[in-house]
Formats: structure tokens, C-alpha cells, sequence
């Protein structure tokens, strides 16, 4: 299975794992490679460098002129830091908002390796990605479809720890 890049993606996303992650397709604007849905709606955006027409995603650089890193750990915070897990995992995922990341690619791997470490009561190591080609397009953000309901990984994660690939 090929999945697409997922910024702290939806539990439906990390059920289809392990899987080769996508990284020469061409980087589509406002989907899940660099948005996440939390609880109360809230929305959170990786901001991007300007991306050309048909840039491939895998070049895709975090753009710092906005301290969103500061902003999405607040947030994650504010939302998650009196769910039952949050205190066990909180040190395992404040340090990717600490420190900078040069491509969108290299953040959301390791992040996605770390939540599957996790969610299999593992030490969180390096993610290793495949250069493959793959039709997926994934979906967009936009109020016009269905996924926008599903939250973040985070939400179940916070909840159910360990338990959260059972439900």
C-alpha cells in the first residue's frame, strides 16, 4: 500500500500502516500533508515556502517566519493536557515543536514513526521512507467533504493510549 505524507494525520491513516509513504508525487495544496483536524475543530497548518506548480512533495520546505511551532504545541496542549495519556506521550512529541525541520517530508516521517512507536509500545526511532509513484491524490480541506470530521491521531492517542488501534 502507498499512503501520502499525513501531518499528525486521522487514526483511519495510521490503521493502514506500515506502509511506503509517497514522496514524489506532486505536493497538493490544503490536504492532510501539512493539516491536522483536532478536538473542538480546531485547525492546525504547517506553514509551507511558496510552493511552484507541480512541486514534488518530498521538496517541500517549513516555512519560519510565523512561530507556529509554539502555536501548535499550545494548542495540542490546551486541548489534550487533561486527556487520561497526554502527560505519557507529551515528552515524546514536544520536541519536534522545539526545534526546526528544513522539509515538510522529514517532519511529518518522523512524527509519523514516533506515533507508530506508540501506538505499539515501542522506542521511537528514524522513519524510513521508499521513493514511489502513486495516482492517490489524497483529499482536500475544504468544507465540501466528508473527512473533515476525522480528528487528528492525537485525539484517540490522548484517549485511549496504547488501546488506540483496538478502537
Amino acid at each position: 500500500m502507498v499512503l501520502p505524507t499525513t501531518y499528525l494525520g486521522p487514526l483511519s491513516w495510521y490503521r493502514q500502516l506500515p506502509a511506503t509513504i509517497e514522496i514524489n508525487e506532486t505536493f497538493e495544496k490544503q490536504t492532510f500533508r501539512n493539516r491536522c483536524l483536532l478536538r473542538n475543530n480546531i485547525r492546525l497548518t504547517v506553514p509551507v515556502c511558496k510552493v511552484e506548480s507541480k512541486q514534488l512533495t518530498r521538496d517541500i520546505q517549513i516555512s519560519y517566519q510565523q512561530r507556529w511551532q509554539h502555536q501548535h504545541w499550545m494548542a495540542i496542549r490546551s486541548t489534550y493536557e487533561h486527556t487520561p495519556y497526554f502527560l505519557y506521550y507529551e515528552d515524546y512529541l514536544r520536541p519536534f515543536y522545539e526545534r526546526e525541520t528544513k522539509y515538510l517530508i522529514d517532519l511529518n516521517s518522523a512524527l509519523t514513526e514516533t506515533i507508530w512507536a506508540l501506538l505499539h509500545n515501542l522506542q521511537p526511532t528514524t522513519c524510513n521512507l521508499l521513493p514511489v509513484t502513486s495516482t492517490w491524490s489524497g483529499q482536500t480541506w475544504t468544507d465540501r467533504h466528508p473527512w473533515q470530521n476525522e480528528k487528528s491521531i492525537l485525539d484517540t492517542l490522548f484517549e485511549l493510549g496504547p488501546e488506540t488501534l483496538i478502537k
